[in-house]
């Protein structure tokens, strides 16, 4: 797991702009906080520095960073969306804001390194991690993840490139869950397996 930020990181984060997580700092704090994974260096000139959607967590939430780096985090190292199958935990208010925060983090994560600066598709960072990119799509649209037993969607890897599978067993919130992803900037589409006959929803970042 890696060490949380110092104090005067902390500090750098808190006073990134609210709006665009735009931080301010020296070339060490900085490069501290992109190793982490907390922010994000443009590949435009001047090369500012940005809050990655695990930053934002950080700076809108009193948690300490072991929270962002949780095992369910290991491997994005950011936010973690719940993907569905997990243990139970917590859905309340401070969960919403959360993931509220995490997204909109992630939105302006697009406007910054899509090349047209496009928030209507995903971006490099989703197209490298499909499952938590599309499970925190649907989080954030306030559809259900699964618990450890029961309905709700599960996001799954597959052997497809750039392809994530969603299952669900209510077709309607199936049919819901694909829409939101289509809104988000997937291309989806419905099939069916062959040997138990479910249906599931096979969904690609979008390129154009």
């Amino acid at each position: 797991m890696t060490r949380p930020p110092t104090a005067a990181q902390r500090r750098v984060i808190e006073a990134a702009d609210p709006v665009t997580g735009r931080l301010k700092g020296t070339e060490a704090q900085l490069a501290a906080l992109v190793k982490r994974g907390l922010a994000f260096r443009h590949p435009r000139p001047p090369h500012d520095h940005f809050l990655t959607p695990a930053g934002h967590r950080l700076r809108e939430t009193p948690e300490p960073v072991a929270a962002v780096e949780a095992p369910a985090a290991a491997e994005s190292g950011v936010f973690a969306a719940r993907i569905g199958g997990e243990e139970a935990a917590d859905a309340g208010p401070s969960r919403i804001r959360e993931v509220h925060s995490a997204w909109q983090g992630l939105l302006e994560l697009r406007r910054m390194t899509n090349p047209d600066g496009a928030v209507d598709r995903p971006c490099g960072w989703e197209r490298t991690h499909l499952v938590q990119a599309a499970a925190l799509a649907l989080e954030a649209a306030g559809h259900r993840p699964a618990g450890a037993e029961g309905g709700g969607y599960r996001v799954r890897a597959t052997p497809q490139p750039e392809a994530v599978a969603v299952r669900e067993p209510d077709p309607g919130a199936l049919r819901a869950c694909a829409a939101t992803l289509e809104q988000a900037g997937w291309q989806v589409g419905e099939h069916t397996e062959p040997r138990t006959g479910a249906r599931y929803v096979l969904a690609s970042p979008r390129r154009v």
